[in-house]
């Protein structure tokens, strides 16, 4: 089980259900939002309890981004025709026991940094 909230705690959820595909996602949407790179892990929609009302920003035609109206904490990321979720691995509390599997979107990534960790690297997504 993982539990996790936003920065002021408006927000609250939980997943039940297994975590899978940890990722840290470099595309120019997921710096844009969240002022870096996004690292998630996804958990099927009907393992996932929120608590609160995160606002929902359709960030392109296929998928939307969830997060707190109060303090602005980048919570979720969901494909509309998915039944899954990513979350926000570092809206999730301690210990997760998990670790990254691979960095998406590399050749997005912002020039003021290098990716010099052993993960998996894919310049789209490979899936």
């Amino acid at each position: 089980m993982l539990n996790g909230s936003c920065l002021c705690g408006a927000i609250k959820f939980t997943a039940l259900g297994a975590a899978r595909d940890p990722a840290a996602c470099h595309c120019t949407q997921c710096r844009k939002q969240s002022g870096h790179y996004w690292a998630a892990v996804q958990v099927m929609d009907a393992d996932l309890t929120i608590i609160g009302m995160p606002k929902w920003y359709a960030a392109s035609p296929t998928a939307k981004r969830g997060f707190c109206p109060t303090c602005g904490s980048f919570l979720f990321w969901k494909g509309n025709a998915d039944d899954d979720t990513g979350i926000a691995l570092g809206a999730l509390d301690s210990p997760t026991g998990l670790h990254l599997e691979r960095h998406i979107f590399t050749k997005d990534k912002g020039d003021y940094y290098d990716i010099t960790d052993n993960v998996r690297q894919e310049e789209q997504e490979d899936e």
